[in-house]
């Protein structure tokens, strides 16, 4: 791996860690649909970073979604229910951002919190094994 290669994904990784604060933020806020945007985007974030490792990348959501499971959910090294997480927020990234009048209740959500944390820390434990 290159110097560049691991820089790429030091500063992508950095972006995950920066979503997740935000999250928190927007979420304290009261802007729940925000929150779970950027919910998504720290496990987007991570999931091009751990690509990296393996030569791929893509700017296509659709397409690392597709990615992540084929190369990281089949292969066991994103366990099944992280994977399942990162659909629950594809699906929601795409109703808060696209679909008139999508309201998530912060009661429904908070608890993506944690998840996407267990998710983003899974991937810095993956990241520090194969970097």
């Amino acid at each position: 791996m290159t110097d560049e290669e691991k820089t790429l994904i030091a500063y992508r990784m950095e972006r995950a860690h920066e979503a997740i604060d935000e999250a928190k933020t927007l979420f304290d806020a009261g802007h729940v649909n925000s929150y779970v945007n950027r919910l998504y985007y720290a496990c987007f974030y991570a999931v091009s970073a751990l690509l990296l490792t393996k030569n791929l990348s893509t700017s296509k959501h659709g397409h690392l979604r597709s990615l992540m499971h084929r190369e990281l959910v089949k292969t066991g090294l994103i366990p099944k229910e992280l994977g399942g997480h990162f659909d629950l927020l594809f699906d929601s990234r795409l109703k808060g951002d696209y679909v008139d009048f999508a309201m998530f209740k912060a009661d429904d959500v908070g608890g993506w919190l944690d998840n996407t944390q267990k998710f983003v820390s899974h991937v810095d434990t993956l990241l520090r094994e194969l970097t």
